[in-house]
């Protein structure tokens, strides 16, 4: 293991350590997830420019890096266990996917659980993907591309607002990215426990913990709460990448091979040594910046 990657480890098992203490004070493990991709304490910089924008009662932002095709938009969906997460703290990986693959990126700052307990977050992720396409940085413009892209619980929502969206027989989306997705709350991926070690900062015990809180009682197998129960038959093009490292690696590899089964067409990249969600130490974890590069040459060959 490199030392950019020691580095990310270590900051991993610290924040999870600091996680713990805080399972009483929701604002304060708010506050500390937004500093998930800060490894040096300093977030990373943003390419290109940062626009609010609202739909309905949905906080929104654009992010775009210079040169992109306005017409050509990815809605993406921040990770946070369903319960943290904001548009700040995911304004930097925004902007290097928006240069990575040319599109303008719509962040959403979709409802959170407790407070508003499923699918509330999902229906905000659903109606800001069917205002994208009719909406752009510039104004009301139809879309010529339409992509939805998250990660962990963001990657669970990716995929769960994909079959919201087919069973509503509505427009749904030209391609699919989802990073370490969360897919199985019945937790039934063997990884759970045989890297239960080796992840420096995911519980192996976390759909449990999060299971409450997020479904408030309602069915675990319930394709828009875990899509690997999904139909996919229809889906469009999937990409998905999860370190090795990672308790959930069998949520996205049973993911995998469950839309093969289907007929669908998946891309599954396993990254080596790497942890949740390591694209978002981008610049400065070189995995990182080659994992974003995939998504931009997948989305680009859509």
């Amino acid at each position: 293991m490199d030392t950019q990657t020691q580095n990310v480890f270590e900051h991993l098992r610290a924040l999870a350590n600091k996680a713990v203490a805080l399972l009483d004070d929701l604002p304060a493990r708010r506050a500390l997830i937004d500093t998930y991709f800060q490894v040096d304490g300093q977030a990373a910089s943003v390419i290109g420019s940062v626009q609010p924008d609202v739909c309905g009662d949905i906080p929104l932002e654009w992010v775009c890096a210079p040169g992109v095709d306005t017409v050509r938009r990815t809605l993406y969906i921040h990770g946070g266990s369903w319960v943290s997460g904001s548009l700040a703290g995911y304004r930097a990986l925004a902007s290097r996917v928006s240069e990575a693959t040319g599109t303008a990126v719509l962040l959403v700052d979709y409802k959170l659980a407790p407070e508003h307990p499923f699918p509330s977050g999902l229906m905000d992720c659903t109606m800001a993907f069917q205002w994208m396409r009719e909406n752009g940085p510039d104004g009301a413009s139809l879309a010529s591309q339409s992509l939805i892209m998250g990660d962990s619980a963001g990657g669970n929502l990716t995929l769960a607002a994909f079959l919201a969206l087919q069973d509503a027989d509505g427009p749904v989306p030209d391609g699919l990215v989802a990073l370490s997705p969360a897919t199985d709350f019945t937790g039934g991926s063997p990884s759970l426990q045989t890297h239960a070690e080796r992840d420096p900062v995911i519980h192996p015990l976390v759909y449990k913990a999060l299971a409450p809180l997020y479904l408030g009682g309602k069915e675990p197998r319930h394709p828009w709460a875990s899509p690997l129960f999904g139909d996919f038959t229809q889906a469009p093009p999937v990409l998905l990448q999860v370190g090795s490292e990672e308790v959930l690696l069998d949520d996205s590899t049973r993911l995998a091979e469950h839309i093969e089964q289907q007929g669908g067409r998946v891309e599954l990249h396993v990254w080596d040594d790497m942890p949740h969600v390591f694209q978002g130490f981008a610049p400065a974890l070189t995995q990182a910046n080659s994992a974003i590069s995939q998504i931009g040459a997948f989305v680009k060959g859509l």
